[in-house]
């Protein structure tokens, strides 16, 4: 169906991915329309393709599916359009005198002799060259748009699309519609690969074998893996692809020729991988290598014993008022006499005390100390523990993001090091290998980096194993904590979690903080954890709180025990519709003033503030959590507040949030919440495992409850299996000790 007419009101542009809220004035009337526009002119004359259709909000509206851009025709009606601001170098006064000289050719002229604007006062060369540049745009799209979607090729694809590539869209997409899985934000592999069958490229191309490589790499590293065996690769993305094995082997050989893949042997294998993967971790290990064997800078305070000196000063500057254990002692006299230290340990062996004692040793020597963890929760938690300013590592490094060059870089590096004497990083089993890599490359020579973490939990979000990899080269001094301090003995969530990560089984209740309540179905599960969140907890158990204090941990996003299945029904007991709170819909959910909201991914250019506008800045972080404070429905906008940052969501933003009720347990990484609820049923097996229900159970300070088949929790501490990662460093700082030169 087609509509004619003239763009009136835009009530909301996202400029990323083009999509408009408009309203649409035709000779019959006017009426809201919604679509991907390139760049949508406020009095401009379009012939919309599209349907009528029935929001479930606003009404009826049109929905767009392409457009074609008319010129306006007639001196007012051009001295309306250009007055508007549509095309850059031209505002109402520059309007006014071009339409007075050119009349009813003015845009004739700005079309096919636009050197003649150089004779209207102000228009200068550089004027002229972005008014030629806008005017041209709009013409090129409209042409662009109507034959990308020949190839398959959606409207708010073909928006960001040209954004990128621009008059040559069409050709780039024709030579190798791959490049778009590469190089656009949404268009995954399949989506390329389904233009590629358009445009007749052979299934066994080389183009499409070299870019269904790259795609199981990159896979892999979502995953987790900085590598992949060769054998593997080839056999899974021959499978994939349905083509013959000979024919990726080829392919990945001349991928390794040209430099765009890299190939080592680890272990006797044969392994590929991205190349920033690789190289990434050969930083990493030839780095924490440089900084373990540079000259030790003493700590001013210590004797020449240098043992019973840390000893001293652990029983003077222990703020716990009370005598430390021979692990804590070992850890912090490892600390003060290395320049690498790992201390790893479960809830309840003090770790924080350590830290704490440490802070203050350092202190006393006049040594600057820097604080850092992966998360801001996780940073914010080590600041309240210390008394001392935390931060996150990317903050320490001082990150910039790049909207020009949509990348990340950090103000701290090899030639701007940090400035600090010690660096201690808390929740070390969250660093994945890039963040680390970072890191390393701003840690000068004598700079004492000590890591705390615990390496039994599940590993990093991103690509790497980096915590439990040091720690299994025997290369770096480790410190095992064991012991469980008195003031945790009487816990059932320490006591539990510790006979968890033991392969042991936890009792059904245990002390007054944990508990397992036997439902064998989903249904059960499900009821029960909405018994349990809707009041049960605070009227049935030793729990002083709220709703707003119970996280569900759950395994899973999918099925009935799923993060977003559960979300749906904790936000109608949490928070139900209410005529006074604004509601507005993402994709497949619905977001109400008042939600709990999750970070789904790092968005290191999203701006923030402070209330009052006391401090601003940028970034925000996968996991990062928060409250809706406000929604905009005219201009679909959300306003979020993040601990301290408010942060205001639009357009594709919207899509990086979700629901928080329930969250899985690997999101959970990093925080602590006072009471949590794990369901537990029969999940897909690599799912079903020790590490992840220790992880799920260590995230609870005051109440565990577990609901679910307690043989089926019996069967995830069986399941030893881990994360079955594939990485490198491991292997690259063992053969860097055995070797120094890497031979």
């Amino acid at each position: 169906m087609q509509q004619e007419g003239k763009l009136g009101k835009i009530i909301f542009n996202n400029p990323e991915n083009g999509y408009t809220v408009a309203v649409f004035d035709t000779e019959e009337g006017s009426f809201r329309i919604a679509g991907s526009f390139a760049e949508p002119k406020t009095g401009a004359a379009y012939v919309l393709e599209g349907r009528f259709t029935v929001h479930p909000k606003y009404g009826e509206q049109f929905s767009v599916t392409s457009y074609e851009e008319k010129l306006p025709e007639g001196a007012d009606a051009i001295l309306d359009f250009l007055s508007a601001g549509n095309i850059r170098g031209i505002g109402p006064a520059m309007a006014r005198q071009i339409v007075d000289m050119f009349g009813d050719e003015t845009l004739t002229v700005i079309g096919e002799t636009p050197e003649k604007l150089l004779n209207v006062s102000g228009i200068g060369p550089k004027t002229l060259g972005k008014i030629i540049e806008s005017f041209g745009e709009s013409r090129e799209f409209a042409g662009t748009a109507i034959e990308l979607r020949e190839l398959g090729i959606e409207m708010s694809e073909a928006v960001r699309i040209y954004k990128v590539y621009g008059k040559d869209s069409v050709d780039v997409v024709k030579e190798n519609p791959y490049i778009l899985a590469d190089d656009i934000r949404g268009i995954t592999f399949a989506k390329a690969d389904s233009i590629a069958a358009r445009l007749g490229i052979e299934p066994d191309s080389s183009m499409r074998i070299e870019s269904g490589l790259r795609h199981m790499l990159n896979s892999w590293a979502a995953s987790g893996s900085t590598l992949m065996p060769e054998n593997v690769l080839v056999e899974k993305t021959a499978a994939a692809l349905d083509v013959m094995m000979d024919n990726v082997t080829d392919s990945l050989r001349d991928m390794i020729f040209a430099g765009e893949l890299e190939e080592d042997t680890i272990d006797d294998t044969r392994v590929i991988y991205l190349y920033g993967y690789y190289h990434a971790e050969q930083r990493v290990a030839h780095a924490l290598m440089s900084i373990r064997d540079a000259s030790l800078r003493p700590v001013p305070v210590l004797t020449e014993n240098a043992v019973n000196a840390a000893r001293e000063l652990a029983l003077r500057f222990n703020d716990e008022g009370v005598e430390l254990s021979e692990g804590q002692e070992k850890a912090i006299e490892a600390a003060l006499t290395n320049n690498v230290t790992i201390i790893t340990g479960g809830p309840g062996t003090g770790k924080t005390t350590i830290i704490n004692t440490l802070v203050r040793i350092f202190e006393f020597a006049g040594l600057e100390t820097a604080l850092a963890a992966p998360t801001g929760r996780a940073a914010k938690r080590m600041e309240e523990a210390t008394g001392k300013p935390a931060m996150t590592i990317h903050r320490l490094l001082e990150f910039v993001w790049s909207d020009e060059e949509d990348m990340l870089a950090f103000g701290r590096d090899e030639e701007n090091p940090l400035e600090q004497d010690v660096i201690i990083i808390d929740e070390a089993s969250m660093i994945d290998l890039l963040l680390m890599d970072g890191l390393l490359k701003a840690v000068k020579e004598g700079t004492r980096l000590i890591f705390t973490g615990d390496a039994d939990q599940l590993p990093s979000v991103g690509a790497g194993n980096v915590l439990r990899d040091m720690i299994a080269s025997e290369v770096l001094p480790v410190i095992r904590l064991k012991e469980i301090f008195r003031q945790a003995e009487g816990s059932g969530i320490v006591a539990n979690s510790h006979l968890i990560n033991n392969g042991e089984y936890p009792s059904q209740q245990s002390g007054d903080d944990f508990y397992i309540i036997s439902k064998t179905n989903e249904n059960s599960i499900s009821s029960t954890i909405k018994e349990l969140i809707g009041g049960r907890i605070e009227s049935g158990f030793d729990f002083i709180g709220s709703a707003a204090d119970i996280q569900v941990l759950t395994p899973t996003k999918r099925g009935m025990l799923g993060a977003p299945s559960l979300n749906m029904i904790l936000q109608e007991v949490i928070n139900p519709p209410d005529e006074n709170k604004a509601e507005l819909k993402a994709g497949s959910v619905t977001f109400r003033e008042g939600d709990r909201v999750m970070q789904l991914r790092n968005n290191y250019g999203a701006e923030w503030r402070t209330e009052f506008f006391s401090t601003e800045g940028e970034g925000v972080y996968n996991g990062d959590m928060g409250v809706i404070e406000s929604i905009d429905k005219d201009a679909k906008t959300m306003t979020v507040k993040m601990d301290d940052r408010i942060i205001t969501y639009a357009g594709e933003m919207l899509e990086e949030l979700d629901l928080a009720y329930a969250v899985t347990v690997h999101k959970s990484q990093g925080s602590e919440f006072p009471a949590v609820v794990i369901p537990v049923f029969n999940f897909p097996p690599v799912l079903m495992t020790r590490n992840l229900l220790y992880t799920a159970v260590t995230r609870g300070k005051k109440l565990v409850i577990i609901v679910g088949d307690p043989a089926r929790v019996r069967m995830m501490i069986d399941n030893k299996r881990e994360d079955g990662r594939y990485t490198g460093l491991n292997a690259r700082l063992f053969a860097l000790d055995s070797d120094p030169f890497g031979r």
